[in-house]
């Protein structure tokens, strides 16, 4: 008989590793299943920002928006190496209109009728002005004005681009976001199960049984299911529940192109059409782009940027960059695929963004997660305890508010002296290797790199300073089994390596799982 588990996860994106974590710190026993591998598909697929949502102001989400303003900072302290404060310039363009009918279009189009469907400067500021202050701001800076006329920030762009606003969000590893919070979770007692397709779920007297489609069965007290883009097929077709309630599949693309200007700003582009995009500074070498919103049809494992896509986002950023951005400059995409929670909305860009809890408690309970954003993933986790919470009376309080992640122990403003530390320790990384190695790993870079007195202590260099002990770490503590989890998702070393050296990857550690 299969032993029983408090909580039984499926899904290994960020809402289920998170809820997981969560769990475990609470003193529940968790087991999580993820089909494939964590991050596989939407949350390693984002446009890589915590921030508050700065355009959804428009829609009056003013609950989200506070609720994510709030969660920067918090998320900031927690993950200094993985997440970093990042200043955003919105150029002033008359050519900025609304993107749909929204709530704040229909009433400016009635006080403001000669100005129908354009975006003023001043609601901008004012929406700028409701950033600054909803959410408690105390590390990030406050919104500035900025001339764009002989100015670091105004050098890659058109002449007719005079004046910007400056204000703050934050960048973060995504993936590695999602990595680290299951590392945590089984550090504190989860069992990540990565490969592991559930293939049935099934009420049996108060207790759910979960078999997978190698046949493993698992019994829980509790059911989650973050099947993200599949969490409706998971309630018809794995647990077989009666619900009405569906997710919109919204595509989000991105291109990235070679780095297009010098500094470590981003860019805010706001489109004649009223969508917008951003521009932002990536892996050192590149400029991210993106991001589109369009419905999306099939799997979610096949979404891809399609020409069409990359010649709109092409297009879009060549209306600001003086130097236009064309197809064949771009040396990568990818897309991700948003299970928004479907409210009806008229368009793939006005659908809420907001998380949905759904509970049944016809029997042992099931916790449906539809929607989220990233930046509220620790806030959603805290909210699913709480539905939760009358089922585990034993459970331990909410703690995750003031918990760093693994790695994540040291002061926002610490990395620059954590990366000269670490090279004083280990003289043989030059300063690209051993910055990449606290950006990815903060402080369990020292335990990572262990003894070594030298490069060659480390094992062969795959490429792009990826070595044995590296990649061994993150297949014994961050779950990685294939050479595109490696590259992809806990790095982004694909961008620089070639395919004889991710092919020696691959069997490398196809020879380390069969060894192990």
């Amino acid at each position: 008989m299969p032993e029983i588990t408090d909580l039984f996860i499926i899904g290994g994106g960020i809402n289920g590793c998170g809820i997981a974590r969560d769990a475990a710190g609470r003193g529940l026993s968790v087991r999580l299943a993820e089909m494939g591998d964590l991050a596989q598909a939407t949350s390693s697929k984002s446009t890589k920002l915590f921030h508050g949502g700065l355009r959804y102001l428009e829609y009056l989400e003013i609950r989200l928006v506070r609720e994510a303003l709030r969660e920067r900072e918090v998320l900031l302290r927690a993950m200094p190496h993985i997440s970093w404060p990042m200043r955003f310039v919105l150029p002033l363009d008359p050519k900025m209109t609304f993107e749909s009918d929204t709530p704040v279009s229909r009433a400016l189009s009635l006080a403001m009728p000669w100005n129908r469907g354009h975006r003023p400067n001043l609601l901008i500021r004012a929406g700028l002005f409701l950033y600054d202050h909803l959410g408690g701001r105390k590390i990030l800076p406050p919104t500035s004005t900025l001339s764009l006329k002989d100015t670091p920030e105004g050098a890659p762009l058109q002449d007719r681009l005079e004046r910007a606003y400056e204000y703050s969000d934050c960048w973060v590893d995504d993936a590695r976001l999602v990595a680290l919070n299951a590392r945590d979770a089984a550090m504190r007692g989860a069992g990540i199960m990565v490969g592991a397709k559930v293939a049935e779920a099934a009420r049996e007297d108060d207790l759910w049984r979960v078999t997978l489609e190698d046949g493993r069965a698992f019994r829980a007290r509790a059911l989650v299911n973050a099947g993200g883009p599949w969490v409706g097929q998971v309630i018809r077709d794995v647990a077989h529940l009666p619900s009405t309630e569906t997710v919109r599949l919204v595509r989000g693309s991105h291109i990235v192109v070679p780095r297009l200007y010098d500094h470590d700003k981003a860019y805010f582009f706001q489109g004649a059409d009223g969508r917008i995009i951003f521009a932002i500074p990536y892996e050192q070498r590149f400029t991210l782009i993106g991001t589109t919103d369009r419905d999306h049809q099939g799997s979610p494992l096949e979404a891809e940027c399609t020409p069409e896509e990359q010649e709109y986002l092409c297009g879009f950023a060549s209306d600001y960059f003086a130097r236009p951005v064309t197809r064949d400059q771009i040396v990568w995409t990818y897309s991700g695929v948003r299970p928004l929670y479907d409210d009806g909305a008229k368009s793939a860009t006005a659908a809420t963004r907001d998380y949905v809890l759904s509970l049944d408690q016809a029997g042992a309970p099931c916790l449906n997660v539809f929607g989220g954003k990233i930046t509220t993933y620790r806030r959603l986790a805290e909210h699913a305890m709480e539905r939760l919470a009358p089922h585990f009376p034993r459970a331990r309080s909410a703690w995750t508010a003031g918990a760093p992640l693994p790695g994540g122990d040291f002061p926002v403003d610490g990395v620059a002296g954590l990366i000269a530390d670490l090279r004083a320790a280990y003289p043989f990384l030059d300063q690209d290797w051993a910055a990449r190695l606290v950006r990815a790993y903060g402080t369990e870079a020292w335990t990572m790199l262990g003894t070594a007195k030298a490069a060659a202590d480390l094992g062969r260099d795959f490429g792009a300073g990826l070595t044995e002990t590296e990649v061994g770490w993150l297949m014994d503590k961050e779950f990685a089994r294939r050479a595109e989890d490696v590259i992809w998702r806990r790095s982004k070393l694909g961008l620089q390596m070639n395919a004889d050296q991710i092919a020696e990857l691959e069997g490398w550690m196809g020879q380390k799982r069969a060894a192990a």
